[in-house]
């Protein structure tokens, strides 16, 4: 299926110019909305682009692209969570009294507060023992792993693995800021103090500064060790996905030019790091283009063995299920007692 994006043109439309760019829009929409219904994550705007890339849409539209879509959501042509959050952004501390007005009488509410109480007990006498947790995922295993995302895209596309394995999973945005790196940090500290060895995964752009991520994040961990009281000189942080061998296997698209967060390029002589030894020999091997992480939304199935396969480098594939089995062992026997004592003492059951 071939998309085509709307374009406004130049200068003021003409009635039958201004129909025909809102079919257009309409169609665009359409075109969103189907092929929203046949995934099973959310992808952020300039992830839709790469999607988008696979239907026609070209490699500099991705910006006016981006813009469409955004403009869509405003106006209610699509829907505003189409794309995914960015729950750094997300507001805290709502007022739910104001959500949550109660339009019942004083003695319609009594009523009601009776019956969930009876519900309540019968709903724990039923659920009794399933939340019982002697003990978490980790505490049988030899290692700790957390996982380090580029892009809010490999986060919604990670998610579900990760959640499998119990990994905490963080989009860096860039570079984790202080507060994100030092509770992180925290958490190594004490699984280390359990004798775990430590494991941070990193999933990021295949570029100059995301090559060479490794270094860069133990800098960043060691400059805030005096402060944290962790050095990570144990850690290991292993960066896993988009090498050459990948996007070259699962056809993903490259950009032309290296254009960093300042608006310049890493390939004009005139930036301050482009006759570093990581930038020049980044520019030696794959010349000034690069391919951004959410290209990784255009193979999904790929992207998540990719994933699976990083992290059961150091974890065991059937870890998982192991843990459930022997969570659910101890919450069986709690139920068993939990019921034999309602028996004893008359309760229902």
């Amino acid at each position: 299926m071939t998309i085509a994006l709307p374009n406004p043109g130049r200068g003021r439309r003409s009635a039958e110019a201004e129909l025909m760019h809102q079919r257009q829009i309409e169609e665009f929409c359409h075109a969103i909305l189907e092929i929203n219904s046949s995934l099973d994550f959310r992808v952020s705007s300039r992830g839709w682009c790469y999607i988008l890339e696979e239907h026609g849409l070209g490699k500099g539209d991705f910006d006016r692209a981006q813009r469409v879509i955004n403009d869509c959501r405003k106006s209610g042509l699509l829907p505003l969570n189409i794309c995914a959050d960015d729950g750094a952004r997300q507001a805290v501390h709502l007022d739910q009294a104001n959500a949550d007005v109660n339009p019942f009488s004083v003695d319609d509410e009594v009523e009601r507060e009776l019956d969930n109480i009876e519900n309540a007990r019968q709903e724990a006498i039923e659920s009794a023992g399933w939340g019982y947790s002697p003990f978490g995922f980790w505490h049988s295993q030899d290692t700790y792993i957390e996982m380090l995302v580029e892009k809010i895209d490999l986060k919604e596309l990670f998610s579900g693995i990760c959640a499998e394995f119990c990994i905490p999973i963080a989009n860096s945005r860039g570079w984790p800021d202080i507060n994100s790196r030092a509770t992180m940090m925290q958490r190594f500290s004490a699984m280390e103090a359990e004798g775990k060895c430590c494991v941070l995964l990193y999933c990021g752009d295949h570029d100059p500064a995301g090559l060479q991520i490794s270094e860069s994040l133990r800098a960043m961990f060691l400059d805030l060790a005096p402060a944290v009281g962790w050095h990570p000189g144990r850690l290991i942080i292993d960066r896993f996905g988009l090498d050459e061998e990948f996007i070259e296997e699962h056809r993903l698209s490259w950009i032309e030019g290296l254009e960093t967060g300042s608006g310049r390029s890493l390939e004009n002589p005139r930036h301050p790091d482009h006759y570093k030894p990581y930038v020049q020999d980044y520019l030696h091997q794959f010349g000034a283009r690069k391919v951004e992480a959410n290209a990784l939304v255009v193979r999904p199935d790929a992207a998540r063995e990719l994933c699976r396969s990083a992290i059961t480098e150091y974890v065991d594939d059937d870890a998982p299920h192991a843990y459930l089995r022997a969570r659910r062992e101890a919450q069986n026997e709690i139920r068993a007692q939990v019921l034999e004592r309602l028996g004893e003492e008359g309760g229902a059951i």
